[in-house]
Order: C-alpha cells, then structure tokens, then sequence
C-alpha cells in the first residue's frame, strides 16, 4: 500500500527536497502545496492523505491556522510540523509532532517512520 503524503511550504526548494526525499527514501507519494489555504482543499480530498507535513511561517494562512481548520472540519489524519523555531503551543494547534529545520533529506523518511510507526 503506498502512502500519501502531503508537504505544505511556501519555500519551493524545501517542498521539493523533502518530495524527493520522502519518495525516493520511503517510496511515498507526495503531493505539495505553497500555502495553508491551498492545503485546505488538499486536505479534504479523497482518498485522504496518511500524513500532513506543514511549515509553520507561511504567507497568508500560517500553518497552525491551516491545521485548526483542518481539524475544526473534522480531519484525523497525522500532521507534523516543520520548523526552524521552537514552538510550544504547536501541539495545541492541532499538529501530532514537531520536526525541526533544516532537515536532513535522508533522515526525514526515517523520522517519520519512527513517529508514526510505519513499517520500513
């Protein structure tokens, strides 16, 4: 069963680098998208996405706004945050983990594996 994922930045070089990296190391399919606003509709679609990855700083709708509205319209799937600043109230917007930036490409897939439980 392959896995979707979704990558939400508005930095088109990290979505890039971590779409390579999470398909590449992990086999997933990834989709992108450069702002909360464009992630909601991405997020309601079906069949749903098995994990959600969301930068925090975002032009227009920030990520933990995106993720409260997400989950406000009743969305269960896992949604880590990537971060270059620490943040504690992330959690309580919604998110299931923080991973922090810059990322190691390689390491991502292994990250989220070990987050989520998923088989290698």
């Amino acid at each position: 069963m392959t896995r979707r994922i979704l990558v939400v930045d508005d930095d088109e070089d990290i979505r890039e680098i971590a779409r390579l990296a999470l398909e590449t190391v992990g086999g997933w399919q990834v989709d992108t998208e450069p702002d909360g606003q464009a992630a909601l509709t991405r997020a309601a679609s079906s069949p749903p996405y098995d994990l959600i990855l969301f930068d925090v700083m975002m032009p227009g709708m920030d990520g933990p706004t995106a993720v409260r509205r997400i989950r406000a319209d009743g969305c269960t799937t896992p949604i880590l945050f990537l971060t270059a600043r620490p943040r504690d109230d992330l959690v309580d917007a919604g998110a299931d983990g923080v991973l922090r930036k810059p990322f190691d490409p390689m390491t991502l897939a292994e990250e989220i594996r070990a987050r989520l439980g998923w088989p290698a």
